[in-house]
């Protein structure tokens, strides 16, 4: 039996491409809001210059990506992933039997952990900003390099409050400041452990598509 060629109108289609699932400023905000918190518990020291710097930085990044939610690709907006407490439960339920539902962008279970993060990182920002009487990084290094030098003035209240409530105050945004910032690494770990998890239960890397933009399918 003679096997003829395939003709080029029968030969099979090529594989398609993996979809582009995360836009830059997606990837972008993700990956920096991760090394900002990362650093900012494990390296920097609470208060320095480089701690306050980070934080402003984050604080613009947050901002961005919030103004991204509401303006950039579909997959990236707000609508896409409303926040739904009973999905995430139900979602979290069929990740447990291993028969995941696939979504075009967060599941329901990563979305409550976006906006449970986003969340955190906006009261770990303005904790900070109360502790630092909303100061600069460069308004805190000169603060700093005065006090280095033996001029305290730089640290005299405006009279606006009391001595007394100025310090409460700041005692309190440092104790949620500590508390939500721990929260934020906790979330962190189980946001990992639950991109494992479902990247094997739908034999797709996960991580692929925040690092660039594309997703593939495991063999």
């Amino acid at each position: 039996m003679t096997v003829l060629p395939l003709r080029k109108a029968d030969a099979l289609p090529d594989a398609p491409s993996p979809p582009t699932l995360w836009d830059p400023v997606v990837r972008l905000t993700h990956w920096s809001v991760a090394v900002i918190v990362l650093a900012n518990a494990l390296v920097t020291r609470g208060g320095s210059t480089l701690h306050v710097s980070l934080g402003w930085a984050g604080m613009a990044i947050l901002g961005l990506r919030l103004v991204w939610g509401l303006v950039g690709p579909a997959e990236a907006r707000f609508s896409a992933f409303p926040p739904n407490p009973v999905a995430a439960l139900r979602h979290l339920g069929q990740l447990a039997k291993g028969r995941p539902e696939t979504h075009s962008s967060h599941n329901p279970a990563g979305a409550a952990m976006a906006y449970a993060l986003w969340a955190c990182l906006a009261v770990v920002i303005a904790t900070g900003l109360v502790m630092t009487h909303g100061r600069t990084p460069m308004q805190v290094a000169a603060d700093q390099a005065a006090v280095a030098s033996g001029d305290w003035s730089a640290l005299v209240k405006d009279g606006t409050a009391t001595e007394e409530d100025d310090g409460a105050l700041r005692h309190l945004a440092g104790e949620v400041h500590e508390v939500t910032a721990n929260l934020i690494l906790f979330l962190a770990f189980l946001h990992v452990a639950g991109v494992a998890v479902e990247s094997r239960a739908l034999r797709r890397n996960l991580v692929s598509p925040m690092l660039t933009g594309r997703g593939r399918r495991r063999k």
